[in-house]
């Protein structure tokens, strides 16, 4: 019979993985997301890889961050951060305790699982996690890019004299209240079928890569990996997979963004962004944030396997028994 689970203890682990992660990666977060949605000849300088971030000099390598310091202040490096930090203890919980669960679902005694079966397991984790993951993306875009906009206009503003519009700080909550009064709960789920695009592929990849590069560090099938092993296990494979997908994600973001600036492309579904992309702004456009995504996802996840792997959800139930 397969090893049991205890599920509880597993939705803790995932829960205070993504709060501790999130915590630590978020400004990254939303550099990247200001670069994806840039159009043409943006307010920011990007980077594409993580060769050249270490070739530029650091103002070019954070110039994102550090003008949005510098308009923001310190604090605008964290828009959007309340409603991720809220939303990805679920989600983080769904999505390692789904891979766990599927995983032990699918495993045969006495055999270890085959790469076709560690794929499905990661399919289906990717697939239970949008249910939380379409709507905390789809707020912290709109958070996230309110300063690209703002920045944008100010621009827009010095050349002629004028600003078009004053653009309102926003609030998740004033957000969802207004897609749920005008569009339901459709509105809220806006981008699932690109979410799901991108996360499937995400976790098929990084689960099995990240099982194969752990087992490495075991020195037995019933020990665990070295707490580092892990760390660098989740790094590794969370780079991997981020970059894998940067193209499904810049689709992603560009499709959940409500707000466009003036000129900028609008898109109806996915192949319609894609061809727009593709035909506006060339195929290099689809990597863009990429450096930023592997920069956010490695050490993301790489703490989030520590913390998983540490067992604290185990720790706190068995207090309480």
């Amino acid at each position: 019979m397969p090893e049991k689970i205890s599920l509880p203890a597993k939705l803790i682990n995932g829960g205070i993985a993504g709060l501790v992660g999130v915590t630590c990666v978020f400004p990254i977060d939303l550099a990247k997301t200001r670069l994806q949605n840039q159009q043409g000849q943006g307010v920011y300088r990007g980077i594409l890889s993580l060769s050249l971030l270490l070739c530029l000099p650091f103002s070019t390598r954070f110039d994102c961050l550090i003008k949005t310091v510098r308009s923001e202040g310190f604090f605008g490096m964290y828009r959007g951060a309340a409603v991720n930090l809220t939303l990805v203890t679920p989600e983080k919980a769904i999505k390692l305790a789904a891979n766990d669960f599927f995983r032990n679902l699918l495993s045969q005694e006495g055999k270890e699982l085959t790469l076709i079966r560690e794929m499905l397991a990661g399919c289906g984790a990717g697939t239970c996690q949008v249910v939380v993951t379409s709507p905390m993306e789809m707020l912290k875009i709109q958070l996230q890019d309110a300063g690209r906009l703002a920045t944008r206009q100010t621009i827009a503003g010095d050349g002629s004299g004028t600003v078009s519009q004053t653009i309102q700080k926003p609030s998740a909550l004033r957000i969802a209240r207004n897609l749920l009064r005008t569009q339901g709960i459709s509105g809220v789920y806006t981008g699932l079928g690109a979410t799901l695009l991108r996360d499937v592929p995400f976790s098929v990849i990084y689960f099995p890569l990240f099982a194969n590069i752990n087992k490495l560090g075991q020195k037995s099938p019933h020990e665990k990996a070295p707490f580092y092993h892990s760390f660098l296990a989740g790094c590794i494979a969370g780079s991997v997979a981020a970059v894998a997908v940067t193209p499904l994600d810049v689709l992603k973001t560009r499709i959940q963004t409500l707000k466009k600036g003036v000129g900028e492309d609008t898109y109806n579904g996915i192949v319609d962004c894609a061809r727009k992309i593709w035909r506006n702004e060339g195929p290099s456009a689809f990597m863009k944030g990429a450096g930023c995504r592997a920069l956010v996802i490695a050490p993301l996840f790489g703490i989030a396997q520590v913390v998983y792997f540490i067992g604290i959800g185990e720790l706190i139930l068995g207090f309480f028994h």
